[in-house]
């Protein structure tokens, strides 16, 4: 089943300290599945907002911003100690190495074509997580209804550029590498101290990349700014909605409303970039947001 968000956080095992308690209290007062859909809109907008700036530090050069900046907060909030086991460290690694390469095909994926498909293709990851090893029928019929929305949606109104769909089917096979390991991550590290780590590591994966595509403009006062608005948006504000939702409601619960990020991208494409999609491709869309609730609300309890 699908229980963690494309930019990810450990699930019920992260604990509040901090500023992250004073959001905790802020929203406290929201009705928990309100938190889970305001932390997805929250990513759309923040991946909107990342692909407006491609055009002053490219896609290689605002995902470096985006996981430098938000390491450097979540370092702040959770302070992590580097006493770590030889495991745990491995973990981290793995974990970060899978965050960063997640990241980096994503914002290569919606560089070539619009945020909806996009996200629609990535999900197949975590879709398939959810299904793989099922021996139920049910579990077949959800895997099919989603390749056939997938495939609907690259071959309708002229198909997608092909760059762009290997790299959203790229960033959909790490964000399966990456929930399998997030148990792991959980189960090794306490609070969210294991992911500001795991952060870093992803931050160090993407660097090299984005100075080598923007150079000194990752310095602009211009783009810092707006490279601190995705980082916000696409991570340090839905961690803290998650966080909140996941103490308060089942994780099949929150799953269920995960399955609507596809749909949620394809509408922040819309409004937000004039990315309109072909009504085939909607179709498709809402396959394979059918398919993931599906396969959530069915799934058995050890899932």
């Amino acid at each position: 089943m699908v229980t963690v968000h494309v930019e990810g956080i450990p699930e019920r095992r992260l604990h509040r300290s901090g500023p992250v308690a004073l959001a905790a209290k802020a929203f406290g007062a929201i009705p928990p599945p309100a938190l889970v859909l305001l932390g997805v809109v929250s990513v759309q907008i923040g991946a909107a907002v990342a692909k407006q700036l491609f055009t002053l530090a490219g896609a290689a050069g605002t995902v470096t911003l985006r996981l430098v900046l938000a390491a450097a907060i979540l370092l702040v909030v959770w302070r992590p100690s580097l006493r770590l086991d030889r495991r745990t460290y491995a973990v981290v690694l793995g974990y970060g190495l899978v965050l960063g390469a997640m990241n980096l095909s994503f914002y290569q994926a919606i560089k070539h074509i619009p945020l909806g498909a996009a996200v629609t293709i990535e999900f197949l990851g975590p879709l398939a997580v959810a299904v793989i090893g099922s021996r139920r029928w049910l579990d077949g019929v959800w895997a099919l209804l989603a390749a056939a929305g997938v495939l609907l949606l690259t071959r309708v109104d002229g198909g997608l550029a092909l760059p762009g769909v290997l790299f959203a089917a790229g960033a959909g096979a790490c964000w399966a590498g990456y929930i399998l390991l997030t148990a792991a991550l959980g189960s090794r590290t306490s609070d969210g101290k294991g992911l500001a780590l795991a952060m870093v590591v992803g931050a160090a994966v993407a660097l090299p990349f984005g100075v080598a595509e923007a150079g000194t403009m990752l310095l602009d006062p211009v783009v810092l700014v707006a490279g601190g608005a995705v980082a916000l948006l696409s991570s340090v504000i839905p961690y803290s909605l998650e966080l909140e939702a996941l103490r308060k409601i089942p994780p099949r619960v929150f799953g269920i409303l995960m399955s609507l990020e596809p749909a949620v991208a394809a509408l922040a494409g819309l409004v937000l970039l004039h990315e309109a999609l072909h009504p085939a491709q909607w179709v498709a869309v809402f396959c394979v947001v059918l398919a993931s609730v599906g396969a959530t609300r069915t799934a058995g309890p050890d899932v």
